[in-house]
């Protein structure tokens, strides 16, 4: 089939190399002009599946609350006349219950242990190099309370397949000496030795390069206005200069703007995703010994801090503001301030650049794979934090479900339909 995919970040490019390894002629619509330029250009880095929790659980309400106005808080609400932010807000908080957060993990767990393996044959298949570090993720915790709920989680998570070890604060410099520093703030951590780190848009360009080399091609620079057709079948798409491009299907891999574009075909209202805006700010490390090699999580403050060859990222927070791509000077200082804290030899000169991208969040933090209520047209998108993580499995599982094969994993908890 002829296959329009809407979105050249890593989870397009992935849906991309899938489908056109499954004998599809694939199409690449994207309005930057590169590859991995929007919410895969500075994340944080981590393949994080055995620390997959879903920001929607029995705790996440009270803290929402406590942080509500503070710029600098590792999530910030800010009340907009949205309706689609409302709507999501509530179904955020059913996807708060017990019940509904350990469905979530399962889900997240399931899909992420076989997109790590998917990432990994690739990787193998063709030899690529992204800055990638297999030491593993360590997830520090300085507030005792947090850390005692911690350890049951880590019980959870092994109990479905993952390696979550529980250490102490010693231990925690022992698998990463780089905390030397800091091991008098650490209460304890969880270790997860099989978890990766690696740079998303070093990958997302280098795969777009063989999936160009396997007869994919790519429409750069060219914004997708709308979607032609109706709920019975998508003929085409056209682009804001007025072209339009036809085919047999159509994958919306558009990450936060998906939902706009379900809009003018009607379908908008029922795809909960609403953009959840991170930041990042990149080190540029003069002294590598100063810096962790060994991938890290700050529970505390929703931060994650990932080796990439030369450059140390420290990415996180969550602030729910639309569409609004402004950077936030209060929350990037908060960033650099916590990463000099933890690691006070880094040198006071090593800023290199400040990020923020709107990752695509549903309200369990599960993604939606799969076929809409229009049969041509399909959905990979709403992965919040975890794009990256779940990236291959994503566009694997993506294209078994359009060429109608059998899927290698259920793909009901994904369901977009």
């Amino acid at each position: 089939m002829r296959v329009v995919v809407i979105g050249a970040g890593v989870v397009g490019v992935t849906t991309a190399w899938y489908l056109a390894a499954a004998g599809h002629q694939v199409t690449v619509v994207d309005r930057q002009p590169e590859p991995g330029r929007e919410t895969s250009y500075a994340n944080g880095g981590q393949i994080s599946v055995c620390h997959a929790e879903p920001w929607a659980n029995p705790a996440a309400p009270l803290n929402a609350l406590k942080w509500l106005g503070k710029e600098d808080a590792p999530l910030l609400w800010r009340l907009r006349a949205d309706a689609a932010q409302w709507l999501w807000g509530m179904r955020f908080l059913v996807e708060c219950l017990p019940g509904r957060t350990r469905a979530n993990i399962i889900a997240l767990i399931g899909l992420g242990l076989y997109s790590r393996g998917a990432l990994q044959a690739l990787r193998r298949e063709l030899g690529l190099d992204y800055d990638q570090l297999e030491k593993g993720i360590l997830h520090i915790y300085t507030d005792r309370r947090d850390f005692d709920q911690a350890v049951p989680r880590a019980a959870m998570m092994t109990a479905l397949g993952c390696d979550r070890r529980v250490v102490d604060a010693d231990g925690c410099v022992t698998i990463e000496p780089a905390l030397a520093d800091a091991r008098q703030m650490l209460v304890g951590g969880t270790y997860t030795v099989a978890d990766e780190s690696g740079d998303a848009n070093a990958f997302t360009r280098i795969l777009a390069a063989y999936c160009a080399e396997r007869g994919v091609s790519f429409r750069m620079g060219g914004t997708v206005q709308r979607l032609l057709g109706g709920m019975d079948r998508i003929e085409g798409i056209r682009l804001a200069d007025g072209e339009r491009i036809q085919a047999d299907a159509f994958v919306l891999a558009a990450g936060s703007y998906t939902p706009l574009l379900l809009r003018t075909v009607g379908l908008g209202a029922r795809m909960p995703i609403y953009p959840a805006k991170g930041y990042s700010i990149t080190l540029a490390l003069s002294d590598l010994t100063e810096a962790p090699s060994v991938s890290l999580t700050d529970d505390g403050h929703k931060l994650v801090i990932s080796r990439l060859g030369n450059r140390l990222r420290v990415a996180g927070t969550a602030e729910f503001c639309g569409y609004d791509l402004t950077l936030n000077r209060a929350r990037l200082a908060a960033i650099e301030r916590r990463a000099r804290q933890i690691f006070p030899r880094l040198g006071a000169d090593a800023l290199a650049e400040c990020w923020a991208g709107l990752r695509p969040a549903t309200p369990g933090n599960v993604p939606m794979i799969g076929a809409t209520a229009c049969p041509n047209l399909y959905i990979n998108s709403g992965h919040g934090t975890l794009g990256w993580t779940l990236a291959c499995g994503s566009g694997r599982l993506l294209a078994d479900l359009v060429s109608g094969r059998p899927a290698d994993i259920d793909p009901t908890p994904y369901r977009a339909a």
